[in-house]
């Protein structure tokens, strides 16, 4: 069973194969054309000087027009050439001194032809101990037809084209090594780069991504191909990277609450308390168990986002009354803390997104600007519309977001300056979660610090038609 590379050599061999004898083959055939064309046109302008002699003579004046020897001037043509004339019958009235007693075939298809006014060109390969080629060309003399016949041998032209076919088989065998052995050391050191890439990419594993492919240094198949694969090896290599970051993460978010359990109920088992101890120990445990299932459900969520299967069909939705359903299910928590949640929607404005993703970022939102406010405070909710976006902002009056903090706002378990303190409850994935929804939906969020005090986050959704 041949490999990849035996079946490229041997298809690139059979087709140099092929190109060349085709190359050879086409350049002797139009030397054949050429040379024999040659022939022809010298055969025909004899004929055709011959019948413009005969026409000036009288039909019993029919005669070879031949200079006498040693009269004609010197000449380096060859005389080769054998005339003959014949009548309408076929009769040979005249012939020329080369073609001594023989006579040139002529045919009753011949005489049919030449009855009609046609010059004929034929190849004879055994008259008078040579191949010829005779052209007949019809003359009408004193009303009487007759025809001139000049013949010329093939040996010299059959002699060229022997020696052009020995010729080009010389060039077209030389030609063929030349492209083969071409072609074979251009194959090899492809596949010699082929094989060194994959050797490479072999050694390349999750605990080296950080290497990449040597690049052959040519701008062509094989050098965008390593540019891919570099590319790919890259992406790789961030999202291996944003695994382990996101494991490591999850996993310090689930222990620290489990640990806080643990440590709650061991207290409350090394010595009998009283039932109120109990209980103020039980509700410990809750808070701790509701917020381990917060960060359980939030990374699900991610994870079937992440998996295409949190599929929501975009439906029209008036942002007005989402804004007003969220504030009122957050008021609660907002009064808890003191502070106030404006809606501001001072015209009906529709959007394509799905309801409940669109109700779970902008309850992330209000929930966040709830717990950056201070006390006596307001969040503005404010819906609006741009010439191709219908708008969310959530403004608070907190203190607004670092600087620093903004390149990683919406990476998952990112915790900005004031949670990373401990003053802001929270696991970091509110607004990675909401950045990810308005990514599904084709939809956009931004974020600015206010001139004043506070943050405003802006949702973007496409208008509903």
């Amino acid at each position: 069973m041949l490999g990849f590379r035996q079946r490229m050599l041997l298809v690139h061999l059979v087709a140099v194969v092929v190109i060349v004898t085709c190359a050879a083959a086409a350049g002797w055939w139009l030397l054949s054309q050429s040379v024999r064309g040659q022939l022809d046109a010298a055969l025909l302008a004899l004929a055709e000087t011959e019948s413009g002699l005969l026409a000036e003579n009288h039909a019993d004046a029919i005669r070879v027009h031949e200079p006498a020897a040693g009269s004609a001037p010197p000449s380096l043509v060859r005389l080769d050439r054998l005339v003959q004339i014949v009548d309408a019958h076929g009769d040979v009235v005249a012939r020329s001194n080369n073609l001594g007693v023989a006579r040139l075939p002529v045919s009753p298809a011949l005489l049919a032809q030449m009855a009609q006014g046609q010059t004929v060109f034929q190849t004879f390969q055994h008259v008078i101990e040579e191949p010829l080629r005779i052209v007949s060309v019809p003359v009408t003399v004193d009303g009487k037809l007759f025809a001139v016949q000049v013949a010329g041998s093939l040996d010299d032209v059959n002699h060229i084209l022997q020696s052009a076919a020995l010729l080009f088989g010389g060039l077209a065998a030389a030609l063929l090594v030349a492209l083969s052995a071409a072609g074979t050391v251009l194959t090899r050191t492809l596949f010699g780069t082929v094989e060194r890439v994959t050797a490479q990419a072999r050694r390349i594993g999750d605990a080296n991504l950080s290497e990449r492919l040597a690049h052959p240094g040519t701008d062509d198949e094989l050098g965008h191909l390593v540019e891919t694969l570099n590319s790919m090896l890259a992406r790789l290599e961030q999202a291996f990277a944003l695994q382990r970051s996101f494991t490591a993460n999850a996993s310090h978010e689930i222990r620290s609450p489990l640990s806080r359990l643990r440590t709650e109920i061991e207290l409350a088992l090394r010595r009998p308390r009283e039932a109120q101890a109990y209980v103020e120990t039980l509700h410990s445990c809750l808070d701790e168990v509701e917020r381990l299932t917060s960060i359980v459900e939030e990374l699900l969520l991610l994870a079937r986002l992440d998996a295409g299967q949190e599929t929501i069909a975009a439906e029209t939705v008036s942002l007005a009354e989402l804004a007003q359903d969220c504030a009122e299910r957050l008021r609660p928590a907002a009064g808890a803390r003191q502070v106030e949640i404006r809606v501001s929607a001072p015209a009906a404005v529709l959007a394509r997104v799905g309801h409940r993703a669109a109700a779970l970022v902008l309850d992330n939102l209000i929930d966040n600007a709830i717990k950056f406010s201070p006390p006596h405070t307001a969040i503005r909710v404010e819906v609006g519309k741009t010439a191709e976006l219908a708008t969310v902002t959530v403004a608070d009056s907190g203190p607004g977001i670092v600087e620093s903090d903004m390149p990683h706002l919406f990476d998952r378990f990112y915790r900005g300056s004031a949670s990373q303190s401990g003053e802001i409850a929270g696991a970091g994935l509110g607004l990675a979660i909401a950045k990810t929804v308005m990514d599904f939906y084709g939809a956009r969020i931004d974020v600015a610090n206010l001139d004043g005090h506070g943050a405003a986050f802006t949702l973007g959704f496409p208008l509903a038609d």
